[in-house]
């Protein structure tokens, strides 16, 4: 076979359904494999909120409607659009530890790239699935993170293969995904996203429909009112919906990691993989309708835009390039297969008994080698274990990246992870204050939420201007975290313990009087002030 009918995919022997199913479990274990040694799922502070709002929900019967953990905005409206995903987070988590977490992020990753590989493998050869399927779990990787992106991983996979599937059969999407969306709707905001992605299929299907456009318009408007329908079956109605979009506007985005645009300028995973898609697409003359190039370029440009929606990218662009691509490298493949599903053999129930069994392996082991959360530049572990218990009842100031550590474990945060909730505004006061700039305004930021002690990052620019200031000092450092203390404060309270708010109700207005009747008042002269 020479190398252009290699890259093609000809030569290569057609895979019988049931083979073709036991090399999809097989994708799918050496994913969950790769995600139970990596350490990176834990690496983002989200999934502590995520989960201490599951367990929120649990304890409560009930999804938040306000914030009940922060001590700075307690009672401020709050869409808590991924409640389910919360929910089950928690339950996993209290049920098995970290570790059973690990293994459904997995699982997730894994029933993806099965779904991705088997709707792909419809249209290309082996050899092209396997560089897509590749190309896509290497973008993935760095988001594989145990948050609620991750369990809604596979619909989106699932609405975008269905998607390509109906207008390569050309018909609409099957009625029974409809309510999906709903499930979806309720696990990640991502559900927009595949509204949307709808649209353009349509189009083209009615386009294309000739005579029959009709019938076309018909069957996708239904199917496209019956899936909207069902993204407001939600706790939070039409609000759920908007929250997306809402998000997407916020300009502090653009200061907070996940959210920065993405960065050309270093060899990367998407970097490859945009290459090789371009060289390909032009090199072979791939081409394309305009309702899916405007979709590619969509994806594209909210990809350079935010980092974050590279998970959108890896997870739709290679579904939505199959079939022009087949229709060049693959032209037998280009219409559907039709005939009889192949007999299972004994090695296709061998390959999937040995799948199987290596699944359970791995969760055994992983089950029994319990994962430990350690410190982080998310988790200040160490750091928060030294803050007397008296201590933290107070009003502190963390990094943002600390907050949904300080909420898990039971401490009111100045901010934590949920920037739509706070707006840009209180985020940018608290990224602000974190850096010290200007020096003035951050110690006056303190001032008025009568902050005695803070929990920042090493880099700080909040913690040389504490050490300079009369009354603070250090408690606590690590290579992770520096805790600082207002001395006066602590000594105010280290005589009996003060009572530590519920994390579901006490008013932010009542704790801080409670707190600061227990305390001093702090100014940037040095000077004390009883209250």
């Amino acid at each position: 076979m020479n190398s252009n009918a290699m890259w093609q995919g000809r030569g290569d022997a057609p895979l019988g359904q049931a083979s073709e199913l036991g090399a999809l479990c097989f994708l799918a274990t050496i994913v969950i494999v790769v995600v139970c040694f990596d350490s990176i799922t834990f690496a983002d502070g989200d999934t502590n909120w995520h989960i201490a709002t599951g367990r929120w929900i649990l304890a409560h019967r009930a999804v938040p409607t306000v914030d009940p953990f922060s001590f700075t905005v307690p009672g401020r409206r709050w869409v808590a659009h991924e409640w389910l995903s919360e929910v089950v987070l928690a339950a996993v988590q209290a049920a098995g530890g970290w570790s059973a977490v690990q293994l459904l992020v997995g699982a997730c990753a894994g029933a993806a790239m099965a779904l991705m590989a088997r709707t792909l493998r419809r249209m290309l050869g082996v050899l092209s699935v396997i560089a897509c399927v590749g190309l896509a779990f290497a973008i993935l990787r760095v988001h594989l993170l145990a948050r609620p992106h991750m369990l809604a991983l596979p619909l989106l996979v699932l609405w975008t293969a269905q998607m390509v599937e109906a207008r390569r059969a050309g018909r609409p999407p099957p009625l029974w995904l409809a309510p999906l969306m709903t499930l979806w709707a309720n696990l990640h905001g991502s559900y927009v996203f595949g509204l949307v992605f709808t649209v353009p299929f349509a189009i083209e299907a009615w386009r294309l429909a000739g005579p029959a456009r009709p019938r076309a318009l018909l069957g996708w408007g239904l199917f496209l009112g019956l899936a909207g329908l069902a993204a407001l079956i939600n706790p939070n109605g039409v609000d759920d919906v908007l929250l997306p979009l809402q998000v997407m506007r916020l300009g502090v985005l653009q200061d907070i990691g996940e959210w920065k645009p993405t960065d050309l300028a270093h060899i990367s995973p998407l970097v490859m993989a945009l290459f090789l898609a371009l060289f390909v697409c032009l090199y072979r003359g791939v081409r394309f309708g305009w309702e899916r190039l405007s979709l590619l370029l969509l994806l594209l440009f909210m990809t350079f835009q935010h980092g974050r929606q590279e998970i959108i990218l890896a997870a739709a662009g290679p579904l939505l390039l199959a079939q022009p691509l087949g229709a060049v490298l693959e032209p037998a493949r280009a219409a559907p297969a039709s005939g009889r599903a192949s007999a299972w053999t004994f090695r296709s129930w061998a390959a999937l008994g040995a799948a199987a069994a290596l699944v359970v392996a791995i969760g055994a082991w992983r089950l029994g080698h319990p994962v430990r959360r350690v410190d982080s530049g998310t988790t200040p572990v160490a750091a928060l274990a030294h803050v007397p218990p008296a201590l933290r009842g107070a009003p502190v100031f963390n990094s943002y990246s600390f907050g949904g550590w300080l909420i898990l474990n039971g401490v009111r945060p100045f901010v934590d992870g949920r920037a739509d909730m706070y707006g840009d505004t209180f985020v940018r006061l608290a990224l602000d204050t974190e850096a010290a700039d200007p020096p003035a305004q951050a110690l006056a930021t303190l001032r008025r939420y009568g902050v005695v002690w803070s929990i920042t990052t090493p880099g700080s620019g909040l913690i040389p201007l504490l050490d300079r200031t009369p009354g603070w000092r250090r408690l606590y450092e690590d290579r992770w975290a520096v805790v600082q203390v207002y001395q006066p404060a602590l000594d105010a309270r280290s005589g009996a313990r003060a009572a530590r708010p519920s994390m579901s109700g006490e008013s932010g207005s009542g704790f801080a009087a409670r707190t600061c009747a227990k305390c001093l008042k702090w100014s940037p002269s040095g000077s004390d002030e009883s209250i």
